[in-house]
Formats: structure tokens, C-alpha cells, sequence
């Protein structure tokens, strides 16, 4: 089981890697749009991020529920670190409607939004963070 838990955490580390990076594409793709340069680079290396990214969600999702049914459903703390999964894989799918805008031309949000936007995640990150390792409840 350890070495299940070992995979798990380095999908979700690339996943989360993918998550971080995504949005900065999207700053450097706003930003460069609005100075008139190409910015069609940007949306290859969006594209190809985001098919990584969801690759590695699928794994650490796929890993996580093998450790899940491998160890128990007990714990307060599991239960709210599935309800801060299920906002991250909500994020996932925000920065892929913000993708499908990015490929259309129609991504109209501004640098700083997306600055924001890529805070988001750690906002969700750190609480999963903390329920794993200290488990409070």
C-alpha cells in the first residue's frame, strides 16, 4: 500500500503543478494579446499542459480511491478532504472553459484576473495539505 501511496502523491504533485502553471499561460496569453503580439505558442503549450495535468488528475484520483477502500472511510478529516478535492477538480474544469475560450479568441479577462485566478488553488491546496498531515478531526 505504500507504494501506492507513493504514486498517488507524485500524480497529485504534477497534477498541482499543472494547476499552478496554467493560469500563469493564461496571464502571458491576456497580456500578449492586449500588446498585439502572437500569441499562438501560448495556446499549444496550454493545450498540451492541460492534457498532462488532467492524465495526472485521473491518477491521483484513481490512486486515492485505491488507498480510500485499502484503508477506510473513517475520519472527519477525509471527508473534508474529498469536499476540497471535489472544489479542485472544479478549478480543473474552470481552466478548461477558460482553454476552449483561450483556442476560440473570445478570452476577454485581464492579466491581473488571472494573477487572482492563480491564487485559487492554494486556497484549496493548503487545507488538503493540513488535513493529511495533521488529520484534526
Amino acid at each position: 500500500m505504500l507504494w501506492v501511496k507513493t504514486f498517488h502523491i507524485l500524480a497529485m504533485t504534477s497534477w498541482m503543478a499543472g494547476i499552478f502553471y496554467l493560469p500563469r499561460i493564461f496571464v502571458h496569453y491576456a497580456e500578449g494579446r492586449a500588446a498585439g503580439q502572437d500569441v499562438t505558442r501560448l495556446i499549444i503549450m496550454a493545450g498540451k499542459l492541460y492534457g498532462f495535468m488532467s492524465l495526472m488528475a485521473v491518477l491521483t484520483l484513481g490512486l486515492g480511491f485505491w488507498l480510500w477502500f485499502g484503508w477506510g472511510f473513517g475520519g472527519g478529516w477525509l471527508h473534508a478532504k474529498l469536499v476540497m478535492v471535489v472544489l479542485l477538480i472544479g478549478y480543473h474544469h474552470w481552466c478548461l472553459r477558460y482553454l476552449k475560450q483561450m483556442r476560440a479568441g473570445t478570452l476577454d479577462r485581464s492579466g491581473r484576473y488571472f494573477r487572482l485566478f492563480n491564487e485559487l488553488p492554494l486556497l484549496i491546496f493548503v487545507p488538503i495539505l493540513i488535513l493529511v498531515v495533521v488529520k484534526p478531526f
